[in-house]
């Protein structure tokens, strides 16, 4: 059997670029065998301890125009990783860059699968006491969209939980202000009417489940969610912005007083599973549905372990061959 190839690694990319992303690289070489080309100003990596470097001489900023970027700045090293696995040399990229910008640049190099209208970013979202996360898309792709996209979307995102969680029949659900096939935008309506009919499934093996609700993201009900990429994104946001300051406000009353630190003491190595869970850093980052290849989008704050799971995860996609999946899956609208 050949070695399979490398990941391509933005070293450059993320709030604690380069030190923590090749802290990462080297974590996931040394601890789950994972080969990573690190992609970057090597004589600003350090210590990359044997990886292979692709050098590349410019750094898109995280509040850079991603359009304008990609095109002007083509020696990035975001352009440089999905030219990587454009040209065979890496078999999937990751990025804890500029968003926007790891799109463009996935896009425009890699391009997209023939049928898909739309990439979207798929978020997966922890559900606190089950074994799967909810699969949350697009979080943020596409500002606006059309009812076609969001069935795409629904392809994809079932695809997606299928090959990443092993759910057998993922159950979709279509964001909206209520269950009720009558209630939502215009574009919720007529989508709701598109997924209603079961000829989008195709060998997808999901069903939709109808119309769901905020409050059922992080619940059990459903395994996808559908929705544009500006309700999708700003659902995420909230999600993360209410957990982060759950746990705040949960350590600020564990530290008020004598008896709350002697529960804590108690209290702690039992929530520890929890808060494992929720933690952002253990998801492995979103994968960019419909692009021709594994794209793999980290938290711009990603510290090593995040980039560890990115790679895991990266690593896991490409063997699984979800993008063929997809690839079989899509219909055109």
């Amino acid at each position: 059997m050949p070695e399979p190839l490398p990941i391509a690694l933005d070293a450059m990319g993320g709030d604690h670029a380069p030190a923590e992303i090749v802290a990462g690289a080297l974590a996931a070489r040394d601890e789950l065998g994972i080969q990573v080309l690190l992609v970057g100003r090597r004589d600003e990596l350090g210590d990359v301890g044997g990886l292979e470097v692709a050098d590349a001489s410019e750094v898109i900023a995280m509040d850079a125009d991603p359009a304008k970027s990609v095109r002007t700045m083509k020696d990035s090293s975001l352009v440089r990783a999905a030219e990587a696995v454009r040209d065979g040399r890496a078999s999937a990229m990751v990025s804890a860059g500029n968003t926007g910008a790891t799109m463009a640049s996935a896009l425009l190099r890699m391009g997209r699968i023939r049928g898909v209208s739309r990439p979207a970013i798929a978020t997966p979202i922890p559900v606190p006491g089950a074994p799967t996360p909810t699969v949350l898309l697009d979080a943020g792709a596409n500002a606006e969209c059309n009812p076609e996209w969001l069935v795409q979307f629904a392809q994809m995102g079932a695809v997606y939980a299928r090959d990443r969680y092993g759910i057998t029949r993922p159950r979709v659900g279509l964001l909206s202000i209520g269950e009720e096939p009558t209630k939502g935008s215009p574009l919720v309506k007529e989508t709701h009417k598109l997924l209603a009919d079961p000829g989008w499934i195709g060998d997808t093996g999901s069903v939709f489940v109808g119309n769901v609700e905020g409050r059922d993201i992080m619940t059990d009900d459903v395994d996808v969610v559908v929705t544009d990429g500006f309700t999708g994104n700003v659902a995420l946001k909230t999600l993360e912005g209410a957990m982060r300051s759950l746990v705040d406000a949960l350590f600020a009353t564990f530290e008020a007083s004598d008896d709350a630190r002697e529960g804590a003491a108690k209290l702690l190595p039992e929530l520890a599973p929890l808060y494992a869970s929720l933690d952002p850093e253990n998801t492995g980052g979103a994968m960019l549905l419909g692009v021709d290849g594994v794209c793999i989008i980290s938290h711009g704050s990603s510290s090593a372990r995040a980039i560890v799971n990115a790679l895991r995860v990266a690593s896991e996609l490409v063997a699984g061959a979800t993008v063929d999946h997809l690839r079989a899956a899509i219909t055109t609208p």
